[in-house]
């Protein structure tokens, strides 16, 4: 097995796909092993530059993931310590399914003021509600 190295393909399928990647080769029908696939799309728009980042494959909680040489087109290694940044970011948000990042922005915290999720904030606005048409 040669060493884990992170990479960008492009499958025979058309998907562009990053992830940290080793080679195996297997008697001589080299198999690629992509630990945590993601799925990277830019755009920009008034505000600047976006990442859209979604697993690869989003039903399975696998992951890594196996795919012989013969469907990849080509493949690059990353060197480029902010998308490598993105990549681990989201790998470490083991909530999310589909994240935005944008250049040089934050996700909000609870130390910033972000203390509940919509659906929580939204219930106890309905008790509150509730609570004052009692009384």
């Amino acid at each position: 097995m040669g060493e884990e190295f992170y990479c960008i393909l492009k499958l025979v399928s058309g998907e562009e796909i990053f992830s940290l990647v080793m080679v195996d080769e297997n008697e001589g029908d080299p198999i690629i092993i992509l630990q945590n696939p993601v799925m990277m799309k830019s755009y920009q728009n008034y505000q600047g530059m976006h990442i859209k980042i979604k697993p690869w494959i989003e039903m399975s909680s696998d992951d890594f993931y196996m795919i012989k040489l013969d469907k990849v087109i080509t493949m690059t290694e990353s060197k480029d310590q902010n998308l490598i940044n993105i990549y681990e970011n989201y790998i470490e948000d083991d909530d999310s399914t589909e994240v935005h990042y944008s250049g040089g922005r934050v996700k909000p915290s609870e130390k910033m003021g972000y203390i509940a999720s919509v659906e929580d904030a939204r219930k106890s606005l309905e008790r509150i509600f509730k609570d004052l048409k009692e009384s």
